[in-house]
Order: structure tokens, then C-alpha cells, then sequence
């Protein structure tokens, strides 16, 4: 168990869950889905610990289209494990706040609750009616954080089924077997190479260790002895006399806590186990000492020493973030402890730094850019002046045109088309998946947040807004597309758009669609076809629901498909990424933003809780 140390804890929210439309109330994402069931077992778990009875600090929030209902069920969430662990108490498995993005805010309350289940009940014991969640949500923080930036950066998911038998252990073995060599891009020379090697190492130190405990040339009964560099069966016959020197030193059967006594198919998986276990029993040897080598022991690396998972996660970060870790805790006895919070602080928290000037860096101009606080451009914080630089750092999904970019007291998304940047450098930019970065206008310029303006005539604001939010032309000019003929054209705010299954993992979202006649969404009729453009062929329905084609597309905004309905039709359209948290209801953007939700200029919300002890 572990003490809080302080009750205090400020929850930093880019966004808050936002409402749904006034039009749908009962319409609900797949996010406030996940909320809205945790806050079902919250209360369920509440009514066993508190009897029936809850205190007066309890908040009870179940309506998930209030602003603040993310918060009161985290808040909630400390209030129950005060009163199951101690006030101020929490396991050591306990997450908690420990990041400002929204998903895994969530993902660490699920996580937490079912601690809470399973030290007032038992890991097997869970309250009538349970809803609970997918069996990652009981994985440890570090395995949460491999897959999460697994997916975010590499758009990698484990194939390991939920129904598993102990499904943490299984998707380890699958992270350490397959995800992470994957992303290595690892040939079977390379390991050949590489790895074959560094066995051999372990070899050369396991006879070390047995000179230094056994005495000179002294050798368990039915010693290998194996040291031939190119033998297929380095690897296992190391392993095997390990396991005999572990006898030998230990005692038949005892192992250190953390032993691995296997190998693996891959080199590179069988190598990292050799070397934990080989540092292990160096530790538990009596008359060595801990931290204590014989010499010319070629296991140098710290990091060896601590767990696969510790090791992936680290080693995942380093080749997406360049991670790094700190240089004051190498030689510290507690250093897996410390690496592991500080790499999973990291996978939470990816540093994006939009303030540091750098000399080499290129920049653009705007030429009277609309600047938004949100990728969705709901947010308008302005017209950006001609001539003021910025730097690029991240593009929407697909075919969107909207990207984030710093300068001068600012960082907004802003469209490319209203840059001097060309579309070839635009395409280069890293895209914003699995990425919430600060948003802030300070600058002179800078007017809001508020609705973004609607032109009363002719000129360059009525360019500029057309810019952004008019029909898409047809690409290539009459024949470029098919469909559409003798129909009404529209645009994107015209499309009436319910989210059934968002899936942010591939960056697509399955809905229905209804096209029609203006804004305000209310003479609408079905989409009868999604044309894509760019491949040439009709995107086909995956279902139908409420009597409308379901359709698989990609978040962001897009002019690759010809959306038809009966009489009208569109060659542009726009899905909201759910990390946005805007609503998701079939309402017009404009609309939305006509009574903005609280926010500070930097579009940062601020919420203090405190549990009671």
C-alpha cells in the first residue's frame, strides 16, 4: 500500500465530455458509453462499502452530458477507495490523475475501480448487475501505456482474445513475442547477429558466477557447458544450467522473485530473459551482494535487470519519443521502480513543446487565416494577418486541411490553404492521433473563443469563410466524379452525421448519414451512396440502422467522396475525432459554438477536487 501524499489533486482537462445535441438527447459516444458504465458499477460497488448510504461529499453525477461528469466520477471514484483503502491510502497498482488527456483519465477510473472491487470483495467477486469492461482494464498501468502508444503511434492492437486465460500474462507474452520485434522491423539475420551474441555473453557471465559461488573449475552435477558461439542450442542449454546453478545456490526449486526460466522462439526475447534471470541469481547469491559482479561481468545495462514490460515500454519510447531516461536514477537500488514511473509518466504525457524556438526550423506565413482553438474548428480566435509566420507541427486525419502550428504568442490549428506553406510539406507533418497539444492565443490579433463569423456580403471574409466551409468543387472538372447529376449540391454542414462506433484506433468512425436541404438540419433526407474518389469505387454499407446505411469513414475533413442523397448531394464532409470530446450529435458546427462551453484563452479547464479523508 501506498500513502497519498496530499489530497489535493488538480485534474487538468484539455476538454470536458461534451453535451450531445439538442436534437438527440439520449444519443450517446462510445467514450460516454465507457463513462456512464463505470459510473454504473461506481455506484453499484458504493451501495457494498457505504451500505446504501453515501456520504455528503458524493457527487452522483449520471448525466453524462454535463461538462462536469468526468470529473465528479473520478472524484467519486477517490471518495469509495478512501473509505475501502484508508483515507489517504491506495494500493501500489493504484494510477489515479496523472494526465490531462481524457481516455486515459477514464482508463485509469476503470482501472482503479476494479482495485477497489477486488480488495473489498475479491479479484473473482464482482456486485449483481456488473457491467465492467474489457480484461486490459485490470493490466498494470505499464502494460496499458505499451498498447496505448503501441496504437496511437504505430496503429498496432494485440490479437490476443479478451476470453483468455489470464489475459495480462497472455498479452505480455504477445507484446514480447510479436508487437514490439514487429515495430523493430528486426530481420532474422539482424537477430542472428545481434542477439546470438549477446547470449553468448550471458554464457561467459553464468560461468563467471558459478567460478565465484561453486570455487574455480567447480560445476553443478550434469552441467552442459555450452559455449560455442554458433550453436542452435546456446540459448537452451544456458537456460538449463541456469537452473541447475539456481539449485545449487539457492536451493531446489527457489527462485528470486521475477524469475523467467524460459526462452523464447525470438532471439531477442530469449536473450532479454537470460540476462533478467542471470542478474537475478547474481543478487540472491550469498557471500556476493547485491549490485555486487564478479569481475569482467559483461552485463552492464541497467536496464536489463528490470521486468519485460518495464523493458518494452522503455524501449517503445525511446524509438517513437527519443526517451531518455534521467541520469540521477541509474545507480539508484530502487531503479526499475523509478524507471517505470517515469516512463509511464512519459507515455501519458508526451512532452510537445511549441515554445522553444528553434533557429533551423522552417516557417510559413498566413495570408488571413481563420485560427481555432480545436481541430474541428469550433473555437474561432481570429484572423490571422497576412504575413505572420508560424511554425508547422501537426496535420489532421486524411483528407482534412486543418493543422496545428505556433508563432508568436500563439499555437492554433489553422487551414493549409490560407498558409504560404505548400501541400507537399503539409503531407509530411505527423498527424495529430493520440495527440492533444496546448492550444493558446495571446496575440493581438487574438478575438475569443467565439462563433466563427458569417459573412453579410461579398469580398475577401466571404473567400476566406468559403475557403473553409463551401462545396468542395468537383475534382477534375465534369466526368472527375459519378453521381450527383441533376441534384442539389451542399456542403459538409449540411450532413446530418450519428456516431454508432467510434474507432479511433484505425481513425474511422461508423455512422449514419442524412443529407439536407440547409444548416439547420431539419428537411434531411437518407444517404443513398458514399462515393470515394480517390479509389474509384463506392464505399459499401457495413449495416443498416433506424432503416439508414451504416458507413465505415475517416475522421477529419475530407473532399474525396461524393455523399448522395435522392435529390441533394456533397463533395465534402467532416468527422469529428472523438479525443476532441466536441458533440458528437448531428448538429451544425456554428450552432455549437454560439454558446461556447467555460473556457480559459488557453482552452484549458481547471478542476479541483478534493476527497474528503
Amino acid at each position: 500500500m501506498r500513502q497519498l501524499r496530499g489530497l489535493m489533486i488538480w485534474i487538468v482537462l484539455g476538454l470536458m465530455v461534451g453535451s450531445v445535441g439538442a436534437d438527440s438527447p439520449q444519443q450517446s459516444n462510445i467514450f460516454q458509453d465507457f463513462l456512464f458504465d463505470t459510473r454504473l458499477d461506481l455506484e453499484l460497488l458504493a451501495d457494498r462499502v457505504y451500505a446504501g448510504v453515501r456520504p455528503e461529499e458524493w457527487n452522483g453525477n449520471a448525466d453524462f452530458t454535463q461538462q462536469s461528469f468526468l470529473a465528479d466520477l473520478w472524484f467519486d471514484n477517490e471518495l469509495l477507495a478512501d473509505e475501502v483503502f484508508g483515507a489517504g491510502i491506495r494500493s501500489e497498482e493504484w494510477i489515479g490523475a496523472t494526465t490531462r488527456n481524457l481516455e486515459l483519465i477514464s482508463r485509469n477510473i476503470r482501472h482503479d475501480l476494479e482495485l477497489s472491487a477486488d480488495n473489498f470483495l475479491s479479484e473473482d467477486t464482482r456486485p449483481d448487475g456488473w457491467t465492467g469492461a474489457a480484461p486490459v482494464y485490470r493490466c498494470s498501468r505499464t502494460i496499458q501505456n505499451i498498447l496505448y502508444t503501441l496504437a496511437i503511434a504505430y496503429g498496432v492492437r494485440p490479437n490476443t482474445p479478451d476470453g483468455v486465460l489470464d489475459f495480462c500474462t497472455a498479452v505480455s507474452i504477445e507484446i514480447d513475442d510479436e508487437l514490439i520485434s514487429g515495430i523493430q522491423g528486426q530481420s532474422v539475420s539482424d537477430e542472428a547477429t545481434d542477439f546470438q551474441g549477446l547470449i553468448w555473453a550471458v554464457r561467459g557471465d553464468l560461468e563467471r558466477l558459478a567460478d565465484e559461488t561453486q570455487g574455480l573449475g567447480n560445476r553443478p552435477p550434469s552441467w552442459i557447458g555450452n559455449t560455442d558461439l554458433n550453436s542452435p542450442d546456446l540459448a537452451d542449454d544456458t537456460l538449463s544450467d541456469m537452473e541447475r546453478l539456481a539449485d545449487t545456490i539457492l536451493g531446489l526449486q527457489i527462485r528470486p522473485e521475477g524469475w523467467n526460466g524460459t526462452i523464447s522462439s525470438s532471439l531477442s526475447v530469449s536473450y532479454r530473459s537470460l540476462r533478467q534471470d542471470i542478474e537475478l541469481l547474481a543478487d540472491a547469491a550469498p557471500n556476493i551482494g547485491e549490485g555486487v559482479r564478479p569481475n569482467g561481468w559483461q552485463g552492464v545495462d541497467t536496464l536489463i535487470r528490470c521486468s519485460s514490460d518495464i523493458q518494452n515500454l522503455v524501449v517503445l519510447l525511446q524509438q517513437t519519443y527519443q526517451f531518455a531516461v534521467e541520469d540521477t536514477i541509474v545507480f539508484s537500488a530502487s531503479f526499475c521502480t523509478l524507471v517505470e514511473e517515469q516512463a509511464n509518466n512519459f507515455a501519458e504525457n508526451p512532452p510537445i513543446d511549441v515554445t522553444d524556438p528553434e533557429e533551423s526550423v522552417v516557417t510559413y506565413e498566413a495570408v488571413y487565416a481563420f485560427a481555432y482553438l480545436d481541430q474541428a474548428a469550433l473555437e474561432f480566435m481570429g484572423i490571422v494577418p497576412e504575413g505572420i509566420e508560424f511554425r508547422a507541427w501537426y496535420r489532421n486525419f486524411n483528407g482534412s486541411t486543418m493543422m496545428f502550428v505556433s508563432g508568436e504568442n500563439f499555437a492554433v490549428y489553422m487551414d493549409r490553404r490560407w498558409t504560404t506553406m505548400p501541400q507537399e510539406a503539409f503531407d509530411r507533418l505527423p498527424t495529430l492521433e493520440g495527440v492533444i497539444p496546448l492550444a493558446f492565443c495571446d496575440a493581438t490579433w487574438c478575438n475569443g473563443p467565439a462563433p466563427t463569423p458569417t459573412p453579410t456580403g461579398g469580398g475577401a471574409l466571404f473567400d476566406i469563410v468559403n475557403g473553409v466551409t463551401a462545396p468542395a468543387p468537383l475534382e477534375g472538372g465534369e466526368g472527375g466524379t459519378t453521381g450527383g447529376e441533376g441534384k442539389t449540391q451542399v456542403s459538409w454542414n449540411n450532413i446530418r452525421i450519428n456516431y454508432l462506433l467510434q474507432r479511433p484506433e484505425v481513425g474511422t468512425a461508423q455512422v449514419t448519414l442524412e443529407i439536407c436541404n440547409d444548416t439547420s438540419q431539419v428537411a434531411c433526407e437518407p444517404v443513398i451512396s458514399v462515393f470515394d474518389n480517390n479509389t474509384g469505387i463506392a464505399v459499401s454499407p457495413v449495416s443498416q440502422f433506424n432503416g439508414l446505411n451504416v458507413y465505415e469513414l475517416p475522421y477529419g475533413y475530407s473532399t474525396n467522396y461524393l455523399v448522395e442523397g435522392s435529390t441533394l448531394f456533397s463533395n465534402d464532409i467532416w468527422l469529428n475525432d472523438p479525443t476532441l470530446l466536441t458533440p458528437q450529435a448531428t448538429t451544425d458546427p456554428a450552432a455549437v459554438t454560439s454558446t461556447p462551453a467555460p473556457t480559459s484563452t488557453s482552452g484549458v479547464v481547471v478542476i479541483t477536487a478534493t476527497p474528503s479523508s
